[in-house]
């Protein structure tokens, strides 16, 4: 054990009460001195009520008791881990983890998902902790020297207080193997498809740096979707990050799983889905579509879902993105990983830290929110190894993009894809605004001349079309002079045929899906815009894919 020089060594005292073995209290000062390299503990014992082993060493005749910090066997969270990916419950993982965790203190306080904890040795943030019932623990606040305030990532039923809390020795690790393709688990890796428990020889923390910038590729490459409005107004970036952002019922999770069909189906990839806080009901539905269809072998699902604590739905996303950046790292393929959806990420993360007591910030979030958001969102990069392309859905509170939490999000998105409830009102999907969305790629030194030139001159009617409808519903079509007269019935005909069936809705709809490649959606929208099409009928253009020759 190392001892600092004096100018390195910060004092602090602080009274104690304390009882015996016998019951009767003793007053014991506490000399706590910290040295930043070694944490070295200096303790004065005025009466001692355990054994303390005394070096030759006194202060004003005081003998000073050098006591380590508290040993934490290394093997106790590989063991853990292995229980939790054998399927266990929380009392096989207690008779697995217990000889091997350290004892650090017992439960104080009880108080919804908040868990006090008294210590005798303060484990650092975000240490993964273990109670005598098997409930995982999350440190989250130092309260003082020997009080700690964790978040439980299970429900609390049979938590008492005075009961053991013994730590693991990290953060949170989960088992990850490629077995994890074609499952559905947990934020611990359990499996909740009611199949064995996943194969695996090796744990990863959730917590962990992005990949350095020098090994980090960049995204200028389109990633095809087969979706017409997208590829040509808002194209995804191959190993960049797109969000889905709209109000309830406009249509976020069925073009989320219509671009996730697509990238497994044209480019050969694997995909992770993170269910966070969404209703269980549509995970079951996902997982039984994906099942039928031939994906799932190709596709992990990781849920959260809105009936777990808040500390579930607020670490399941990091859960998943631990898997993919395995995938990306073992399988050198191409990996999609998709939230659904990230505003219940915020919320989680908002519900945490009233719980905590912080003080609320703007609109009443957290006021962590942009660190936490920014937590994962940069960590979602490509490497020589493989890429991450995320999709994420946000739902718009009262359709406000303004709201600070969507504006967190929009700040580190590479495609910005806006759906429009007066479009969905239309009977129009996907109901995508082609006016506000936008996407870094669509430059012409990245998609070409020609590409930027079709985009712009769509983008110049549809906008056109916009400000003349209220003239056209007072006064009438026949009022407008002969170029608006054409450019709204072009535009209203672009504005159809850029919807299109889904593969995934063709059971509701009865309308077989299309897809549609880039090359195709060009050259039919540049004979739109040529007047090739004028003879031919709105409901010729609409809920099709691409024109005919």
């Amino acid at each position: 054990m190392l001892i600092e020089p004096a100018s390195h060594i910060c004092t602090r005292y602080d009274r104690q009460r304390k009882h015996d073995a016998d019951g009767a209290k003793i007053n014991r000062t506490r000399k706590q001195t910290r040295a930043a390299p070694s944490r070295a503990f200096l303790e004065i014992d005025l009466a001692l009520d355990r054994p303390v082993k005394v070096f030759s060493l006194h202060i004003s005749g005081l003998s000073v008791g050098l006591q380590p910090e508290y040993p934490v066997k290394r093997g106790s969270q590989d063991l853990l881990i292995s229980c939790l990916s054998n399927g266990s419950d929380r009392a096989t993982t207690r008779a697995v983890s217990e000889q091997n965790d350290a004892k650090i203190g017992s439960i104080v306080s009880l108080s919804a998902d908040v868990v006090d904890v008294v210590c005798e040795k303060m484990p650092p943030l975000r240490r993964a902790l273990r109670t005598e019932a098997g409930v995982i623990l999350e440190v989250h606040q130092h309260l003082n020297d020997t009080r700690l305030r964790a978040i439980a990532l299970d429900r609390t039923a049979g938590l008492r207080r005075g009961m053991p809390v013994y730590d693991t020795g990290d953060t949170l690790r989960i088992p990850v193997s490629e077995s994890v393709l074609g499952r559905a688990v947990d934020l611990l890796g359990r499996p909740l498809d009611g199949k064995p428990p996943l194969v695996s020889t090796e744990s990863r923390p959730i917590f962990a740096p992005a990949i350095p910038l020098n090994a980090a590729q960049p995204s200028n490459q389109i990633l095809e979707t087969g979706i017409k409005v997208i590829d040509l107004l808002a194209p995804f970036a191959r190993g960049g990050k797109t969000g889905l952002f709209g109000g309830a019922g406009v249509g976020k999770t069925v073009l989320m799983n219509e671009f996730m069909n697509a990238v497994v189906s044209l480019h050969a990839g694997i995909s992770v889905f993170a269910g966070v806080g969404e209703r269980i009901r549509e995970g079951h539905e996902l997982w039984q579509e994906m099942t039928e269809s031939g994906l799932m072998s190709t596709t992990a699902l990781v849920y959260g879902q809105m009936d777990e604590p808040p500390g579930v739905r607020f670490r399941v996303a990091m859960t998943a993105l631990t898997y993919a950046e395995y995938l990306r790292d073992t399988l050198h393929k191409e990996v999609l990983f998709l939230v659904d959806n990230m505003f219940r990420f915020v919320q989680a993360g908002s519900e945490i830290s009233g719980l905590l007591g912080r003080m609320p910030a703007t609109v009443g979030y957290q006021p962590t929110l942009m660190g936490e958001v920014a937590e994962i969102e940069e960590r979602v990069l490509s490497s020589r190894a493989g890429a991450i392309t995320s999709v994420q859905t946000v739902y718009v509170p009262a359709d406000d993009l303004t709201d600070p939490a969507v504006e967190a999000l929009l700040q580190h998105l590479d495609t910005v894809v806006i759906l429009s409830r007066a479009q969905a009102a239309d009977g129009i999907y996907p109901a995508v605004d082609a006016l506000q969305s936008s996407s870094r790629l669509l430059d012409a030194a990245v998609v070409g001349q020609r590409h930027y030139e079709i985009a712009k001159a769509v983008r110049e009617h549809l906008a056109r079309y916009r400000e003349l409808r209220d003239i056209i519903a007072m006064l009438g079509l026949e009022e407008l002079g002969e170029i608006d007269r054409h450019i709204v019935q072009r535009a209203r005909k672009l504005q159809r045929y850029l919807s299109q069936p889904f593969n995934v809705t063709a059971h509701l709809t009865g309308i077989t899906g299309a897809t549609v490649r880039l090359e195709d959606t060009l050259r039919d929208c540049e004979d739109f815009l040529a007047g090739k099409f004028d003879s031919v009928s709105e409901s010729d253009c609409y809920m099709r894919g691409m024109m005919p020759r």
